[in-house]
This record gives C-alpha cells, structure tokens and sequence, in this order.
C-alpha cells in the first residue's frame, strides 16, 4: 500500500438529491471509522489523471448517524464541484480519514444564546448542531439550556435544502428559532416568508431576541460577503472577536450574493 494511501478512505455514495441545477446533497459510506463533532468538516477528494482534486465540505449529518451527509453547491469554474456533480449512486470519492475545524458549539463560554447566520450551503454545520441537540434532547441529555437562532438566506425558496427539517425542529422543540428569508422575491411568487439578505436582518432580529455579546456567540457560515457584514453590524453592536466564529465558503459568482 502507498502510505499516503493510510490517510484516505474510498467512500462510496449511497444517496443524491437534486434541489435545483447547481445545488444537490449527497450521503457516504466512508468505508471506514470516522470521528468528528459538530461543526467540522470533512475532506473529500476525486482523483483526475493528473492529480487529485481536494476541498474541504462542512458536515450536515450528526456524529450519531452512520453516513456522512454534504450540501454542495456547483461551482462552474471550480475544480472540484463540477467533478463531483458528475457523480451518482455507487461512484466513489476519496475521503481523508481525519475530521477538522473549531467551528463547533460554543458550550463553554457562558454565553447560551447561539446566533447562526448562513447562506445556502452555509447551512451545512448548523443542520448538524441542531441534529445532534434533537437526539441529545430527546433522550434527555440536553435539556434546553442552549437556545439556537438561526437565519438562513437564499435568493429563492428551493435553494432551501433544509427548510422542512429545521422548522420541524423549531416547531417541536423550545430551544431553536429558524428564520429563512429571501433576497429575490420577485423571483419566487409564491414565497410569504422574511426577505431581504441575512445582514439586512442581523439588527431586527437581535433585538427581537435581546441579544448582546455577553449573553450570544455568533456563527457566520457560507458567502464571503454576508460574513463581512455580519460581522461588521455585530461588531458595532458589542461583539467581540471571541464571541464570533466564521466558517468562509468561497464561491465566485457574478450574481450578487444572497
């Protein structure tokens, strides 16, 4: 075996749906023990005859579940995305064996308000926290004393992979508040929910809950741009540097982000 060969599993896709031309959720079999906590991301790989092709993808599935579940948005002048677009059922992928990344739950901080803003595909981590809380809360294990606010941002409503999963979470248990909004409604006429991009409603939505930056952590997931902004408002709003964590998704686009 070719040691570098130590470092990766073949994981083998078992599960792909489509939401629109560019966005789809796949799950793996990693073929092999995996470990990470929440909020970590995962490395996944397609070899080409000349190299192989890397990127790092945050993870929407909760340790407690057997297979490994990606949110991924296409990129046409990406490298790796349009390689994984063209796989489907069966077709394997390489997987580094090793979870990374700090953007997990701020558990220890004091702070038990949890502010998750993400565009799109940002959303990835965020279905893992609330995944793993629901099992936890369910079998007693976490009582509630977190509480979860999230405001996940897209163009147009089917770019909401997990609208159904998170308002069911939010309507079922007492400790996560989900707000989607829309930035195009022009464009999805029969949207009647928030609108307006993420940053639009960072301040609405913080004093709507009475959040400071001595009682919430914020999370900032998915464009580069709502990330700036985001943390700009909470900056001058009183948060500090170690009340934020940020998770950038880098995706070039022409069109103005969500």
């Amino acid at each position: 075996m070719n040691p570098a060969e130590d470092k990766f599993y073949q994981a083998r896709i078992t599960k792909r749906v489509d939401f629109s031309q560019d966005l789809w959720v796949i799950r793996v079999d990693t073929g092999g023990e995996f470990r990470f906590t929440a909020g970590q991301y995962a490395t996944l790989g397609v070899q080409t005859p000349q190299k192989l092709v890397e990127r790092p993808y945050s993870i929407v599935s909760s340790p407690y579940e057997k297979e490994v579940e990606f949110f991924v948005e296409l990129v046409p002048q990406g490298e790796l995305t349009p390689l994984l677009y063209k796989l489907q059922v069966g077709d394997t992928m390489t997987f580094r064996k090793v979870a990374k990344g700090r953007f997990t739950l701020d558990t220890k901080s004091g702070r038990t308000n949890h502010l998750l803003l993400c565009t799109v595909t940002g959303i990835a981590p965020f279905v893992s926290y609330a995944r793993t809380l629901y099992k936890d809360w369910k079998e007693g294990k976490f009582k509630g004393e977190h509480k979860l606010f999230l405001i996940e941002g897209a163009s147009r409503s089917w770019e909401f992979g997990y609208h159904d999963e998170m308002a069911n979470y939010a309507a079922e248990t007492p400790w996560l508040t989900f707000i989607p909004t829309v930035s195009r409604p022009w464009e999805d006429a029969n949207w009647k929910g928030e609108t307006g991009r993420v940053d639009d409603l960072v301040r609405k939505y913080a004093d709507l809950w009475g959040m400071t930056g001595q009682n919430t952590s914020a999370y900032l997931c998915g464009h580069p741009t709502m990330i700036e902004n985001g943390k700009g408002i909470l900056q001058r709003r009183g948060w500090q540097k170690d009340a934020m964590k940020e998770e950038v998704y880098f995706i070039p686009t022409k069109e103005p982000p969500a």
